[in-house]
């Protein structure tokens, strides 16, 4: 299709402009689900600070606050990093749609060179908020992987607290031997780097 028929379809152009936007829309309630999240990871960092107001906490129980304290801290900032990547997109969606209608607008006052290269500027920025969004995707369902080992290493420590003859067994202290090495795993492999969006 030549540039000048395309500029004079207004479903062509709509098109372009419809497809930016919705991504708009859905980074926006990615952002927003993520702040949520970031919430309440604060909630239950306040909630382990009063823990550890507590005066007469035994040893195990010290060490295990610790141990939750440092596993919700990874998890806000694999949320923080999710928000930035999300945020970014979010931006680039938003350019997307403002120059694909700077490029409809003025093509008929500068010719097809301009509809070019705003359409290019506009596809390319359309490929950084999907990067963006796909990072920030990555991002949550690490964090989302980190609250399922959270939830299994806490589960097995009740479970052993409800159960004093079973205390002591080997499976669930190697239970939560697994659970607490998977998580370090995980904990390596999504720990990110000085540089973010």
């Amino acid at each position: 299709m030549q540039t000048t028929q395309f500029m004079q379809s207004p479903f062509a152009v709509l098109s372009l402009i419809a497809a930016p936007a919705i991504l708009t829309n859905a980074a926006s309630t990615l952002a927003l689900s993520t702040i949520n999240r970031m919430f309440r990871t604060r909630d239950r960092m306040h909630e382990l600070l009063k823990e550890s107001d507590t005066k007469d906490l035994p040893e195990t129980e010290k060490a295990h606050l610790l141990e939750q304290v440092n596993r919700v801290e990874r998890q806000a900032v694999l949320l923080l990093r999710a928000l930035h990547a999300i945020y970014v997109a979010l931006g680039a969606f938003a350019a997307a749609t403002l120059v694909t209608l700077l490029a409809e607008g003025l093509a008929p006052l500068w010719g097809d060179s301009w509809f070019r290269a705003m359409a290019g500027f506009g596809v390319a920025l359309g490929l950084l908020g999907v990067g963006g969004l796909v990072l920030g995707s990555v991002k949550l369902f690490n964090a989302t992987r980190m609250s399922i080992e959270n939830i299994r290493i806490e589960a097995t420590l009740i479970r052993r607290r409800q159960s004093p003859a079973n205390a002591g067994t080997s499976e669930e202290v190697g239970a939560i031997s697994v659970t607490k090495h998977r998580l370090n795993s995980l904990s390596r492999q999504s720990a990110p780097s000085e540089t973010v969006l």
